[in-house]
């Protein structure tokens, strides 16, 4: 990445007054702190300069949570939670919540279920929620994840046996987002220059995430290939000289729900 971000990371609810949603025991709280962590690591080592509302079990309000982000002038806002529903065991999978679902918010949302869906996650979308304090108050872009269901086993499970690989999804989408909005700029800096225009449809941290939509693309009758650089694998379609041969190619991918970038060699 050209610039050190800032990403402040929240993990829902906390302290004795605020546990979030609880089920048999098990409380919210305890596993949005574990995400937070597990997905810090992950951004820090890969440079990214990372901040938390909380690392220990203390209750701060939605308001505080948004004011401490505005003040570290944070680039990025990213808040963990798990859903729950009315009868408990009837939801099941993960959702993005945003303020609004375009602009960088709607990227970056799109880009982690994207990726946690590759997990095998069941992605339920990135949803409109402009009453939610840290997504209304926050000056950055805002996003608030809801990992699996509290109130499901299955779920749980997989979020338990699966911590490690949710983190790194997670992780992959944000990085994902920062790539896509330098390569935009780096776009619209350049101007026209000779070259091949290619259509980016991931950027990973892992190979093997990589090398799984690679051959999804491939199953498709898609000309995908990867390519690494700075430890991060992309995967793309097509090399094309004229512009529009690009555009087509691109549609036909985002008719298929692929998060796309027209990029140029």
């Amino acid at each position: 990445m050209a610039e050190r971000k800032k990403v402040i990371l929240d993990a829902g609810h906390g302290g004795t007054t605020d546990p979030g949603a609880v089920y048999q025991g098990r409380q919210e709280k305890n596993d949005n702190l574990r995400m937070a962590l597990a997905v810090g690591q992950i951004l820090s080592e890969d440079g990214v300069d990372v901040g938390y509302t909380r690392v220990q079990d203390v209750y701060q309000s939605p308001l505080q949570k948004a004011q401490m982000a505005n003040n570290w002038e944070a680039d990025y806002f990213v808040s963990f939670h798990r859903n729950a529903m009315p009868v408990p065991g009837t939801g099941s999978g993960i959702e993005n919540l945003v303020f609004s679902s375009s602009g960088t918010a709607g990227l970056l949302g799109k880009n982690i279920g994207r990726q946690l869906a590759a997990v095998g996650w069941t992605d339920l979308g990135v949803k409109e929620r402009p009453g939610l304090v840290v997504l209304r108050r926050t000056k950055m872009p805002a996003v608030l994840v809801e990992a699996g269901f509290l109130d499901n086993e299955k779920d749980n499970a997989f979020f338990d046996a699966n911590l490690a690989a949710t983190a790194d999804a997670i992780a992959d989408g944000i990085l994902e987002t920062f790539e896509e909005l330098e390569a935009r700029e780096d776009q619209a800096a350049s101007g026209e220059v000779p070259g091949f225009y290619m259509v980016q449809t991931g950027v990973f941290r892992l190979r093997s995430n990589a090398e799984a939509q690679l051959q999804e693309l491939k199953d498709q009758g898609f000309p995908a290939f990867m390519t690494v650089k700075d430890g991060l694998f992309y995967v793309r379609a097509g090399a094309f000289r004229e512009m529009d041969n690009a555009v087509q190619m691109e549609r036909r991918l985002r008719r298929l729900g692929y998060g796309t970038l027209i990029t140029r060699s």
